[in-house]
């Protein structure tokens, strides 16, 4: 399997960028915090000394947020480090408020909560250690908070009071909001990786469809080289008979129909391997579908709409958008005839950055089911069940999606790429 690369990850870097995001609350917090109690309650506190504290976390905050815009990963050592950072700040802002006395120490429990979401057990008892540290030192060490005229009936357990309940909103939120975010990257990590296994599933599938492909293709390769030459023999003997000339004709014609979609099949592989895009004007490109299909489906009524706009668009199309189109044609014209109908649309066109692919059929439409049919299901009875998976595994590897509606008439079939893609303008 390939190596999984997850959209969501969760570790050190969605803690860091959690962080950075509780940084910039923080400071909001200490700052409202100061100007309150030194201007509006007339506490006489250091209110330099804190600005100072709540400038400096906000310098880090600074490095911190363009250090997540980096390419580079982030390490769990460097979330460890920030987090010491925080803790320092906040140590220092609490030595000058009261140390432990002050109801906001609990916020030093915050880092660690944080941490053990994302981080090893040896980097949290590390944040822990630190934590416990910075408690044990304001403790002993630290500028008592000062009371004035308002805090002198009750020795200030009132505002003490008032604290802790403010400190409990405060962690409250924190705590169920960023453990929230933190959750939500376990959910989105899971997902992504079940997605990843289930295509993986998928490309092993379709890759055993193709060694066996390509095995049938080696050994039809003589009996229909048979058939080519005894074909216009019997002819020749059989010219009297106007009916088997007719059949053999048509035999000799799909014989060499089944040679040419071998040597495609050999041109594809090939192409595969390489991994070079063709180059072709999108015009082109649709008139060498639309042969190949009526080749395959002389009996489809197609209706062909093309947006002006992309009159000019050179394609890089890459190997497997072709039997993709045709898959899908293919499949429009079987549902088509369900209800007694050949009538197939293929309409191509510019959405903002995207190229749309759109088949529409006449048929019954889908299942309201919305299950996806596996690798070799199939609800036609002479059906193998691999055309949707391949045109979905074409979509996926160039960053784009099949999506399938019903509409009105029957179904609808959307196959969407990124401009940058497939196209080289």
């Amino acid at each position: 399997m390939a190596q999984l690369q997850l959209k969501q990850p969760i570790g050190p870097f969605a803690l860091t960028r959690t962080l950075a995001w509780l940084r910039l609350c923080a400071i909001a917090g200490q700052s409202m915090a100061v100007m309150v109690c030194s201007w509006w309650m007339h506490i006489d506190i250091p209110t330099l000394s804190l600005l100072l504290g709540i400038d400096m976390l906000a310098v880090f905050a600074v490095f911190a947020a363009w250090r997540t815009r980096q390419p580079w990963a982030v390490h769990e050592w460097e979330t460890v480090c920030h987090i010491v950072a925080d803790t320092l700040v906040l140590s220092y802002l609490l030595y000058f408020t009261g140390g432990a006395r002050n109801p906001f120490i609990t916020l030093l429990l915050v880092p660690i909560a944080l941490g053990a979401a994302a981080l090893s057990v040896r980097a949290v008892l590390a944040i822990a250690a630190i934590a416990g540290a910075a408690y044990f030192v304001l403790v002993r060490w630290y500028v008592p908070l000062p009371i004035n005229d308002s805090m002198s009936s009750d020795h200030g357990f009132s505002l003490h009071v008032a604290g802790m309940g403010v400190n409990f909103v405060i962690t409250a939120l924190l705590l169920g909001f960023f453990i929230n975010r933190l959750a939500t990257a376990v959910r989105q990590q899971q997902q992504e990786v079940q997605r990843i296994r289930e295509r993986a599933l998928r490309d092993e599938g379709i890759m055993a469809i193709a060694t066996q492909a390509a095995g049938a293709a080696h050994e039809l390769n003589t009996p229909l080289s048979t058939m080519r030459t005894l074909l216009p023999e019997l002819r020749r003997e059989h010219t009297a008979d106007a009916a088997l000339d007719d059949d053999l004709e048509l035999l000799e014609g799909q014989v060499e129909r089944c040679r040419t979609i071998l040597r495609e099949m050999v041109a594809f592989g090939k192409a595969q391997l390489s991994q070079a895009p063709e180059q072709i004007a999108l015009s082109a490109f649709i008139h060498g579908c639309l042969e190949r299909f009526q080749l395959l489906r002389p009996e489809a009524e197609l209706e062909l709409h093309v947006s002006p706009q992309l009159d000019n668009l050179v394609l890089r199309t890459p190997p497997g958008l072709r039997h993709a189109l045709l898959n899908l044609l293919n499949n429009a014209v079987d549902a088509s005839s369900l209800r007694n109908s050949n009538h197939v649309a293929l309409e191509v066109r510019r959405v903002d950055d995207w190229l749309e692919w759109i088949v529409r059929d006449r048929g019954p439409g889908f299942a309201p089911t919305g299950a996806a049919a596996a690798i070799g299901e199939s609800d036609k009875q002479s059906g193998l069940g691999i055309g949707l998976a391949l045109a979905e595994a074409t979509a996926e590897r160039l960053a784009g999606e099949l999506i399938a509606t019903n509409t009105e008439y029957g179904a609808e079939m959307r196959l969407r790429f990124p401009l940058s893609a497939v196209s080289l303008r």
